[in-house]
């Protein structure tokens, strides 16, 4: 009988360039390396017990487990967070009891129940912020009863919670021991943009996928609050903004809802980062504010016209007016409402998707372009007018990519100084990443080509032509304009500084899945998100290849189906990735021939 599982021996994140094979030969090595994991034709068995995202360093050489005591305490540090973490986790831990799909193959034993996890925190007062230490180490051992973590902040401590919560199931609960842990993300920004404006979520739905990134160590959710179709965000300062442009009074994200999800971020480990987005994409403001609202409620595509004539990229028209001093009173309230509201170091200033024919529609940007203005101009006068702001409240500004890089309408890098601008891409995949970079500017990577998870459902419109097509006709991508579908694999094997330098690898600050809520709302969100977040949440964490630079998606699979399985007990609805059948004949789904 042969035992083999890769997370046997200690397992290092390769830092150095992944050997160069052949297409064919990669699959074939990948299919081998995973029928040696699990195959029981080959008489190989494969542990059931694992975690994601895989750590980056994980001996368990015994592969043996104890029962863990019905009186098991976690020992810690008193701290805000920390402590309301330890006491979640500890009622986790006794009351899970989770059943892996697949046959455990571990070494029970009779010895002595693991009592007590002692947690060491080296520095209590770090902040959760950009580039904060969530390093830890776990120790297990298989005699005595106590185990161990240690980390060098709370937000460590948190992720080395969770790395425990996995190693324990069944019932009676037993815990892996003979276990030593060594772990730490590759990239300090690994996050999930949602969109709350084009459909509403209810705070709890929030609450929940803030919950499921923490168990998936992600950080960082992207909150998309406003855009032109509504402004369900009540600030103090505007509340007309939300009265009137709210979908209705309950569909309102109040100050003390604000604060609800901040502090339950901060309890799991999880930054809030706010986008309003403008100047674009703000036809909601116009509810409360007309006058400083270019082109809004008109029909974004006039019929007769060509594209590059369009009001907007899709139904819901409206530009903020940068030459109206207005504009200027009003975005200074709401900026200084929502710094207030979100503590976080880093503000999402929007800048996406910039329309010409919407500005040109209003009669007073059009005498400043017949006196020789140009549109780019248009955008420079709104960056500098709003950008020394939002820095003087001590905050690094975040912008979409098109606000330096878009064809038509963009600013002069010197406007951005990259010491206090960070990019996020979304176009062209390594391409843009590449510009970003080597203009000096750190990146956030949400290429569409891979990270977009709402791609794949067709489009919204109605009265569409596109559907109705004869028989046997090329649908493409089934009017999906960034199909196909992202499959969790797709998003997995991306390598978001594929063809930088190392220096400008440096640059790239992590990746960001994200799901625009046109044909998304509370029904779908979970199922939509997970487990192909969860991709992105390990290639982040540790990566996506083993110690000898292969691509470990196929091992992977069988991890992944262990825990989407482990998150949909915890009230996760995540979307199965195969059949049970494949679960419990392991190898048998997997491809051998290259699909070229």
């Amino acid at each position: 009988m042969i035992r083999f599982d890769p997370e046997t021996n200690m397992d290092e994140q390769s830092d150095g360039p992944a050997p160069k094979w052949t297409k064919g030969t990669q699959i074939l090595i990948t299919f081998i390396t995973m029928f040696l994991v699990c195959s029981p034709i080959l008489s190989v068995e494969c542990t059931a017990i694992s975690v994601w995202p895989k750590p980056r360093a994980f001996s368990w050489p015994t592969q043996q487990a104890t029962l863990l005591s019905p009186s098991f305490t976690i020992e810690s540090p008193h701290h805000q967070y920390l402590s309301t973490s330890v006491n979640r986790y500890l009622n986790l831990i006794l009351s899970e009891h989770f059943h892996p799909l697949s046959n455990q193959h571990v070494n029970m034993t009779n010895g002595p129940t693991l009592q007590t996890l002692v947690v060491l925190v080296n520095d209590l007062a770090a902040p959760l912020s950009h580039g904060v230490n969530e390093s830890y180490s776990l120790s297990i051992p298989t005699s005595g009863d106590k185990a161990s973590l240690i980390a060098e902040t709370v937000w460590g401590a948190m992720r080395g919670l969770e790395t425990f919560s996995q190693l324990v199931w069944g019932k009676p609960s037993w815990v892996a021991v003979g276990v030593e842990v060594q772990d730490w993300p590759i990239f300090s920004y690994r996050g999930i943009m949602l969109d709350t404006s084009r459909n509403y979520y209810k705070v709890e739905d929030i609450l929940r996928t803030i919950g499921a990134m923490s168990a998936n160590k992600l950080n960082v959710f992207h909150w998309h609050i406003t855009d032109s179709h509504s402004f369900p965000l009540l600030l103090p300062l505007e509340p007309d903004l939300a009265a009137k442009g709210a979908y209705g009074s309950d569909m309102q994200y109040s100050p003390a809802d604000v604060r609800r999800i901040v502090e339950f971020g901060l309890e799991h480990g999880v930054r809030v980062l706010p986008e309003l987005d403008m100047p674009g994409h703000t036809g909601s403001w116009a509810e409360a504010y007309p006058e400083i609202v270019s082109c809004a409620n008109m029909f974004w595509w006039p019929e007769g016209s060509e594209w590059a004539d369009r009001l907007a990229s899709e139904p819901g028209t409206g530009h903020l007016n940068p030459l109206n001093p207005k504009t200027y009173q009003v975005l200074k309230n709401v900026i200084r409402d929502v710094v207030t509201l979100f503590p976080d170091q880093f503000y999402h200033a929007g800048a996406d998707e910039i329309i010409p024919g919407c500005w040109k529609a209003d009669p007073t940007i059009q005498a400043f372009l017949s006196s020789g203005g140009t549109l780019s101009q248009l955008l420079e006068t709104f960056v500098n007018s709003t950008l020394p702001y939002i820095l003087s409240l001590n905050r690094t500004a975040v912008y979409w990519e098109d606000v330096l890089l878009d064809p038509i309408i963009k600013v002069d890098k010197s406007l951005l100084p990259p010491e206090h601008t960070i990019l996020q891409t979304w176009n062209n995949g390594p391409n843009n990443t590449k510009k970003i970079v080597s203009s000096g500017y750190r990146a956030i990577v949400s290429s569409s080509d891979f990270y977009y998870l709402d791609c794949g459902h067709g489009d919204f419109l109605g009265n569409d032509s596109q559907y109705d097509q004869p028989p046997g006709s090329n649908q493409g991508n089934g009017g999906s304009w960034c199909g196909p579908f992202k499959t969790w694999q797709t998003i997995y094997n991306y390598d978001i500084t594929y063809g930088l330098t190392e220096e400008e690898a440096t640059l790239v600050l992590g990746g960001e899945v994200a799901l625009w809520s046109e044909q998304a709302d509370p029904t779908v969100l979970d199922a939509r998100i997970w487990p192909r977040a969860s991709a992105v949440a390990e290639s982040m964490w540790s990566g996506n290849r083993d110690k000898n630079g292969m691509k470990r998606y196929a091992e992977a699979t069988h991890r992944l189906n262990e825990w989407r399985s482990r998150m949909v007990s915890r009230g996760i609805g995540a979307e199965p990735i195969q059949p049970l059948w494949c679960i419990r004949n392991p190898g048998m789904c997997d491809a051998f021939h290259p699909f070229v």
